[in-house]
């Protein structure tokens, strides 16, 4: 295997190859390598030869100018195989991609060229006809679905201004054009994946500033907002507004013009969740959208000291609405639960640095805190944050009784068990609503360190009963064989080797039963 120098060397002697072909045979070749090392996703065989075959700017795409596999894979001098397993097209080597992504001089502006080809291929009059409602044959028209999702990223990637007129013609007819349908199902499914409701398959409603937005394709968003062709409060089939989507996907420069129309209401709710802009952005983790959220032109000079749990007093400030930093969402989660609980530290960081921000606030559903978040998902750097504020109460208990101790030791998290076991106001053997400790949690978890440094502390009861089995720390370790962990219990005085469950068994019983055979003698030696 040659070194990197040298494979480097032998690719660009290759595209030398490539560039010595003639012109036509040229384009293709580079053509092929530009689409397959810059795609958004891999093409099929089909998507590439259509791409390859489009003239930007053109208005047909004869069936004669596609040209066949084996002419462009030739046009590669070997570079490009097809992977007959998937019906994909890719790179010899990843090294080769490597090698393209560090010479980006090998390419001229491939994004802006892939993005005016996508949206040549969506202006085609034989695409433009094909209706809305209906689902064209896609040998037919192949590279219909790449173009139609992807069109807006290449475009945010790298804008060019003949990109530019060529959306504002395909926007031009957004509501009707078959591209806004194929966008909208690709939404669709990204949403049942990621989120607790699932919008509507009828994409009616999506505009070409929600498009815009959702791309993040500020010069697009900018002209169709000063053309007055959209309401910028305009909410979609969803429900959600352009300022949502854009919040939502972390694009900061539409989320800073549309925060700059004096009609913008940044407090509307989508109606699933509940969920404003602000908690979009918090979800997903967008520290930069945030942070324009919290801009000094929506700080509200009328607010007097801190108001927990309500909104904040509505006013105006160079024509707009404050932002309501404490808004929450169907099951009271806020932007602060929302961004301790997916590990955004720096969103945290922001928010507590607000007078108007709980940083203690329970939610809805379940009545856990950030904190208890936080402590539940390993967020280490959140939960010091979160214990540096007097507000914030390091025992708080859930409706159901769970702890930030309790999550922590449940799922495993020693670092932030110890943090909070060095806390005073907690509680080390607290008992949720069906009696499990966080002792129980770790032990039934299979969590050998934090059992270790619950026991070392005497208020620890090793012998408490679960309301659903009758279980004990002991009976799980024994059923699920964790013999380290039956080893510590044991070495408790205290522990009770022959307490029984609901089902009349002892953890020797449940060992014998499960086939633990050394823990079995373990208990059997007790």
């Amino acid at each position: 295997m040659e070194d990197g120098l040298g494979l480097g060397g032998a690719y660009g002697a290759m595209l030398g190859k490539i560039k010595a072909q003639g012109e036509e045979r040229e384009r293709l070749g580079m053509a092929v390598l530009m689409w397959i090392s810059h795609s958004i996703r891999p093409l099929q065989v089909d998507e590439l030869c259509h791409a390859i075959a489009i003239r930007i700017g053109s208005s047909g795409l004869d069936s004669d100018e596609i040209p066949p596999i084996s002419t462009w894979l030739s046009c590669c001098q070997g570079l490009v195989i097809v992977d007959k397993g998937t019906s994909t097209v890719r790179l010899i080597h990843f090294s080769l991609q490597e090698y393209l992504g560090t010479h980006p001089d090998v390419f001229d502006k491939a994004h802006s060229t892939m993005a005016e080809t996508c949206l040549t291929y969506l202006n085609l009059p034989s695409v433009k006809n094909l209706s809305a409602d209906s689902s064209p044959d896609s040998r037919d028209t192949p590279f219909l679905e790449y173009s139609s999702l992807y069109w807006g990223t290449h475009m945010q990637m790298e804008p060019s201004d003949r990109a530019m007129s060529f959306a504002l013609e395909l926007l031009g007819q957004w509501d009707s054009h078959i591209s806004a349908k194929s966008l909208w199902e690709s939404i669709r499914q990204k949403f049942r994946r990621t989120v607790s409701w699932e919008p509507t398959p009828d994409h009616k409603g999506f505009s070409a500033l929600h498009c815009a937005s959702y791309f993040g394709i500020a010069d697009v968003a900018d002209t169709l907002i000063r053309m007055n062709r959209r309401d910028v409060n305009q909410r979609d089939c969803s429900s959600m507004t352009p300022l949502m989507w854009a919040a939502g996907c972390g694009h900061e420069a539409v989320v800073k013009l549309l925060l700059q129309q004096k009609r913008i209401q940044p407090n509307q709710m989508e109606k699933y969740r509940g969920q404003t802009a602000l908690l979009w952005a918090a979800e997903n983790g967008h520290e930069g959208v945030v942070r324009l959220f919290l801009g000094p032109q929506f700080i509200n000079p009328g607010s007097i000291g801190r108001l927990w749990g309500a909104p904040l007093v509505v006013g105006q400030l160079f024509g707009r609405r404050y932002v309501n930093l404490d808004a929450r969402d169907e099951l009271g989660g806020t932007s602060l639960s929302f961004a301790a609980q997916n590990g955004h530290e720096g969103i945290v960081r922001l928010l507590l640095g607000r007078e108007d921000v709980n940083p203690d606030a329970p939610d809805k559903w379940d009545g856990r805190t950030p904190l208890s978040w936080a402590a539940g998902n390993g967020h280490e750097g959140i939960v010091k944050l979160l214990l540096g504020r007097k507000e914030v109460n390091p025992d708080s208990s859930s409706k159901y009784g769970g702890t930030p101790l309790s999550w922590a030791a449940g799922n495993g998290h020693e670092r932030i068990v110890k943090l909070l076991l060095g806390r005073k106001e907690v509680n080390p053997d607290s008992s949720s609503k069906y009696g499990g400790t966080p002792l129980w949690w770790a032990a039934g978890n299979c969590h050998e360190g934090i059992v270790k440094l619950l026991l070392e502390r005497k208020e620890v009861n090793p012998n408490t009963l679960d309301t659903k089995y009758g279980h004990t720390p002991l009976s799980w370790a024994a059923v699920n064989g964790h013999e380290g962990i039956v080893k510590l219990l044991l070495e408790r005085k205290d522990v009770n080797t022959n307490s029984s469950s609901k089902s009349g068994k002892t953890p020797l019983m449940l060992a014998t039963k499960s086939g633990h055979h050394k823990i079995a003698e373990l208990l059997l030696q007790a």
